[in-house]
């Protein structure tokens, strides 16, 4: 089941109504997160989302059934409201998750139902507003999400100035902070500014557990805070209208100095640059670079946030949580 970290911990009340040790949430990073990753999240005493949305029933229950295997720790599941879900509600809640994420839409509906099944309801915001709703609905746990945020990214509103607002709305409804975090002094800042823990994604792609691939792991590490792009219609071939953060590359540079041609003109339009066993990966589309696949992996979604600047090398989760604590510590000045 692995060995926690021993790092001391700094108790919150997320923390507290999960049952972690560690205000350090993993992102449910579809393609890159795998029962690997998620378990030496949790076992080093953090708390991992493992993302479900466009997964199979058989997927979902191979997945979850390793992770159980692989740790005890507590974990959520991941799931998208831009596409019907109820079914998946389903496979998710027979695996008794301690909680169900829900992202890109309202968690209303559900909230009721995954209560019923004995599971938390955590929901992403990005407006004070929806925090005020969904603390009305009865969520448990809300994750801010700003713009700096790698990924699929709704809100338009930066993490610092988001965050606090989100805070005030939601009262005693613990709240994460996502976007532009990668290492303890993001979690400290959090904390200050009124989060209960974070959620980081970009950080933990550079692990030995990541499934994410190789190439692009070694984009994450050789860039810049300034080599990321915030688009809507770059990488929307698969999932339209969503707004999204990824590193920069070759396809992405002419695409914006072309201005931004449409599907149906632009550089490169419906060709095959990619592989995933006998799944073709065309241009554009919106997907992972997963460690099987072939091809040209540069020009793929390489999904990264502002803070990738901080990612400097491949590193073990655990000592990743162990080093993001012991400068939370240090900044706080805590003992």
């Amino acid at each position: 089941m692995g060995t926690k970290t021993i790092c001391p911990a700094i108790p919150t009340p997320f923390t507290r109504m999960v049952g972690v040790d560690h205000p350090i949430v993993l992102a449910p990073m579809a393609g890159a997160v795998e029962s690997d990753l998620a378990a030496a999240v949790g076992n080093a005493g953090g708390y991992p989302i493992m993302p479900c949305s466009w997964s199979s029933k058989e997927t979902i229950d191979t997945e979850l059934a390793n992770l159980r295997a692989k740790t005890d720790a507590p974990f959520a599941v991941n799931l998208c409201l831009d596409m019907p879900q109820d079914a998946r509600l389903e496979y998710c809640l027979s695996h008794r998750p301690n909680a169900v994420h829900f992202f890109w839409g309202d968690a209303t509906p559900f909230v009721e139902h995954v209560h019923a099944n004995g599971a938390l309801v955590m929901q992403t915001v990005s407006t004070s507003k929806e925090a005020k709703r969904a603390v009305e609905a009865g969520v448990d746990v809300l994750i801010a999400q700003g713009w700096e945020a790698g990924g699929h990214v709704k809100g338009t509103v930066a993490t610092l100035p988001l965050l606090p607002a989100v805070a005030d709305a939601a009262g005693s409804v613990p709240v994460l902070a996502a976007g532009g975090i990668s290492d303890g002094r993001g979690l400290a800042a959090a904390l200050c500014l009124g989060a209960s823990g974070v959620v980081m994604g970009t950080r933990f792609l550079a692990t030995p557990e990541s499934a994410a691939h190789a190439d692009y792991i070694a984009h994450v590490i050789a860039a810049q805070h300034s080599d990321t792009v915030h688009e809507t219609d770059l990488y929307n071939v698969g999932w339209s209208n969503a707004a999204h953060r990824v590193l920069r590359n070759a396809l992405a540079d002419r695409w914006l100095e072309e201005g931004r041609p449409d599907n149906q003109t632009r550089h490169r339009s419906g060709e095959i640059i990619a592989k995933r066993g006998s799944n073709s990966i065309a241009a554009y589309q919106s997907t992972t670079p997963h460690h099987t696949m072939t091809g040209e992996i540069e020009a793929l979604s390489m999904w990264a946030g502002q803070s990738v600047g901080l990612v400097n090398s491949v590193d073990p989760t655990g000592a990743i949580v162990d080093s993001i604590m012991a400068k939370a510590h240090a900044a706080l000045r805590l003992p």
